[in-house]
């Protein structure tokens, strides 16, 4: 299916959907173009320094934080449902003994911008490339916060990605379980 080029708000609400439940699927590469591809359920949109902006989570102890740190590039590729066992699988085994992308039969697709791929199997897709990034720190978060997400300290990096590029499949909604198109 052709992907259409939409503006980085256009899904928002099903992409916010997905990331809060089952989640979605980032894919990193390094230096050399290697890919991986991680599970995840944090993550948010803004405008901030005059550019669209969605910002992702990742932990120093995963092997996706070395890809973020050699190149900076991602992508954020927003499955169905059909794909959730993907990607709880994506989010249980590490890329350092797993090529996921190959066990899961995902199909990595050439981006239009970044160097990251995209998953063609998922519907919507946001190329980004990092402008900042800085670290959670304990001592500037609630008890709660620390004892829910935090209690082996290993706390996040966020990475502040401009999204320079998002598109999606034309029956997005209805596959994400939409009826009405925006």
């Amino acid at each position: 299916m052709t992907k259409q080029e939409i503006h980085y708000t256009t899904y928002l609400a099903e992409t916010l959907e997905v990331l809060s439940h089952d989640g979605a699927l980032l894919v990193t590469v390094n230096a050399t173009g290697q890919a991986n591809v991680m599970a995840i359920g944090w993550g948010t949109f803004g405008w901030i320094w005059g550019k669209p902006i969605l910002a992702v989570l990742v932990r120093p102890s995963r092997f996706t934080y070395t890809y973020m740190e050699e190149t900076g590039d991602f992508t954020v590729n927003v499955p169905t449902k059909d794909l959730a066992e993907t990607v709880a699988y994506c989010g249980t085994v590490s890329g350092r003994n797993y090529d996921k992308l190959a066990e899961r039969k995902l199909t990595a697709k050439a981006s239009r911008r970044v160097r990251a791929p995209i998953i063609d199997e998922c519907v919507i897709h946001y190329e980004c490339r990092t402008v900042h990034r800085n670290d959670v720190r304990a001592d500037m978060l609630v008890p709660d916060i620390i004892q829910g997400a935090y209690r082996n300290g290993d706390f996040h990096r966020v990475y502040y990605g401009e999204i320079l590029a998002s598109y999606a499949d034309a029956d997005a909604p209805a596959r994400l379980g939409r009826t009405s198109v925006r």
